[in-house]
């Protein structure tokens, strides 16, 4: 879909100059997007997810600015009001842009966890958080067992951070 591109390239220039941020979404994109496919999301919730994934985090510019902290509940009422008006202005569906909100205004909500879609979103970030943050090995079995519910997140856990062996592809 052209339109995801589209979104891409402005949260591209929305965060330019800022690496860390930019490689953060394209990875989390990238994740959620595969493990919707993966876990077999019809088009719709896989729709929501990747343009949820693409701008899950886009509170977090406004939070460092107003309150000094990228933290979670920052973000969180930040975030919908700009991703909002971005979906808006590049003509993305109503109904998308309402859903889209709700997973970036609850993303560090774990305990809103209501659908598919809002579950690999929360997979995918801790797939690449887990790695920026440099989270322990006993931390990382603490966050399987609590948050990764999808097979296919699981998996990735398990190769990315929790594999002892090293596989060869076969």
């Amino acid at each position: 879909m052209l339109k995801k591109s589209e979104l891409i390239s402005e949260m591209v220039k929305y965060y330019a100059g800022d690496i860390k941020r930019i490689n953060h979404f394209m990875k989390v994109y990238s994740f959620a997007k595969t493990i919707g496919e993966m876990e077999g999301l019809d088009n719709e919730k896989q729709d929501i997810l990747e343009v949820a994934a693409i701008v899950h985090d886009i509170g977090i510019k406004v939070s460092e600015q107003k309150y000094n902290s990228s933290a979670g509940k920052y973000q969180e009422l930040e975030g919908p009001p700009i991703a909002k008006k971005l979906l808006e202005r590049l003509e993305f569906d109503d109904l998308l842009v309402d859903r889209v909100c709700f997973l970036v205004g609850h993303h560090h909500t774990y305990t809103a966890i209501d659908d598919i879609d809002f579950q690999i979103l929360v997979e995918a970030d801790f797939l690449i958080n887990v790695h920026e943050d440099e989270i322990s090995k006993d931390s990382v079995l603490s966050l399987k067992d609590k948050y990764f519910k999808t097979k296919t997140g699981k998996n990735y856990l398990d190769l990315m951070y929790l594999n002892e062996d090293n596989l060869e592809i076969k």
